[in-house]
């Protein structure tokens, strides 16, 4: 299964206030977060972001921010961003529906919350899901170790910030190849 960029978006799960601070490897999870979304923007990748209770938890990350203000953001209350259960994630749910990709990539915190809620139920509404495992991250590593090995008995792909860009390329003669790298360099 290659990754093709004309099906596929970037889904960030919560990445905000002072939390995103207190994950595990906080400051290596923003940083490849941040490239990755520059690389998806590079190859025109839609990117959607999810924001659990702004108002009590706080907004988007800048490092992360900066590069998607322009972008769909959409507040939740629910774990499940997908789960169509209220107003909230029934938006999400059309929203996502509507853009008539069949992948994602998810990224987010925490691994064993939201982004692991969010990931199953993309799964059950019959997405692809690829978990961006360097680009995920919870309180506690042992947490996202379990989200991760839980994700992938559910059917989500398992991959890591490098190897999803460049399987996106699929050569050093795609178009975009040296602007890409520069990203990750």
């Amino acid at each position: 299964m290659h990754l093709n960029q004309e099906t596929i978006g970037l889904l960030i799960v919560d990445i905000q206030g002072t939390l995103a601070r207190r994950v595990s490897d906080s400051q290596a999870m923003i940083c490849k977060t941040a490239k990755l979304i520059q690389c998806c923007k590079l190859l025109d990748i839609p990117v959607v972001v999810l924001e659990q209770n702004p108002d009590g938890l706080g907004g988007t990350v800048p490092e992360i921010e900066t590069h998607v203000s322009s972008d769909p953001h959409f507040k939740k209350f629910s774990f499940n961003g997908v789960a169509g259960t209220d107003q909230y994630s029934s938006e999400i749910l059309a929203y996502i529906g509507k853009k008539g990709l069949s992948r994602w990539l998810v990224v987010g915190i925490e691994a064993h919350v939201c982004v692991y809620q969010t990931v199953v139920g993309l799964l059950e509404n019959d997405y692809v899901v690829e978990v961006i495992h360097d680009c995920i991250s919870s309180r506690e590593s042992s947490n996202t170790l379990l989200a991760i090995k839980n994700m992938r008995e559910r059917g989500a792909r398992i991959s890591s910030f490098e190897m999803t860009v460049f399987e996106l390329l699929q050569s050093s003669r795609h178009p975009k190849f040296r602007d890409v790298l520069a990203l990750i360099k």
